[in-house]
């Protein structure tokens, strides 16, 4: 599996997606709700911490060659204008990347005060971080390009958002779903915003029914470890929700194949709270001809990018 759909997974996963009951015990509607609402704490508390979504300043493409970076206009690649004019340089060359870090300059590098370092981008196991004041960056890999994801501790989103917009909890959109291997494993494609296209192993399909009527998806993940991740669309998207769909992790099925999907905790994308992230976008297959009343919506400063 691609590494990217990958680290989504294991992000989501952390977030306690996966604290549901399997069903057989009895079920309780109000500790079910508690549950929930705790589930959506802690979303939200990842969202604000270092490593979320919400104080993302920056997505800048390199350049085969010399990339300096800093501040100052003169340079390819312009940070905010609280870092210094003159930072360094990040070189590109066939895939190798090194960064040269100006003497005035202070950098940690993987937590060491460093000038030169190679670069290992998000596509590798050991990615390069990088730590200057309240800002944070690595180099992240899209299809064959290189670009660096910045951050600013600081960033004004951090603040302006209080909350997520949710539906109202409500059990009915917790359903059992049957999952059904396929004979062979499919590669589906999955767009993404820049454009770009990644084929994922698919090993089967979740069948499961609302109102009555039968509806499927087609999962990322083989369900033996980490349960599966799933990219949707639905009937509410790019009006209540946002348009280009959402996320959902779902538990790994019982023997017998039964799993829970639960809407109400569908999330937004990051794409839906900063133009700097590169979002899966979800495969035709998973756009559902229902209008899903559950899980995160949009508003103010959601889902306006």
């Amino acid at each position: 599996m691609n590494r990217i759909i990958s680290k989504i997974i294991v992000i989501t996963v952390i977030t306690g997606l996966f604290s549901c009951q399997t069903g057989k015990e009895k079920f309780n509607e109000a500790d079910y709700i508690k549950s929930v609402k705790e589930w959506q704490l802690k979303r939200f508390e990842g969202l604000k911490s270092e490593t979320g979504w919400l104080n993302l300043v920056g997505l800048h493409w390199l350049k085969e060659g010399e990339n300096p970076f800093g501040s100052n206009e003169a340079n390819n690649i312009i940070f905010p204008e609280n870092a210094p004019e003159f930072i360094g340089s990040i070189s590109l060359y066939k895939n190798d990347l090194s960064i040269t870090i100006n003497d005035d300059v202070e950098v940690f590098i993987n937590d060491s005060l460093l000038k030169e370092h190679d670069i290992y981008s998000d596509a590798d196991e050991n990615t390069t971080s990088f730590k200057m004041g309240t800002f944070r960056w690595y180099i992240i890999k899209r299809g064959e390009r290189y670009g660096i994801r910045l951050r600013d501790l600081e960033s004004p989103l951090v603040k302006q958002i209080t909350e997520i917009p949710s539906f109202p909890i409500d059990s009915k959109w917790r359903v059992e779903a049957k999952f059904e291997k396929f004979a062979t494993t499919k590669d589906i494609a999955i767009p993404n915003v820049l454009g770009e296209i990644e084929y994922e192993k698919c090993y089967g399909e979740l069948k499961f029914s609302i109102d009555g009527n039968e509806y499927s998806l087609l999962p990322l993940g083989d369900g033996i470890e980490d349960g599966f991740f799933v990219i949707f669309g639905d009937g509410t998207s790019a009006e209540e929700t946002y348009g280009a769909g959402r996320f959902l992790s779902v538990e790994k099925p019982n023997e017998d194949g039964i799993t829970y999907i639960d809407f109400n905790k569908a999330t937004n994308p990051p794409c839906a709270f900063t133009d700097f992230a590169t979002c899966p976008l979800p495969p035709k297959d998973n756009i559902l001809n229902v209008r899903i009343l559950a899980g995160e919506k949009t508003g103010e400063h959601i889902g306006q990018h």
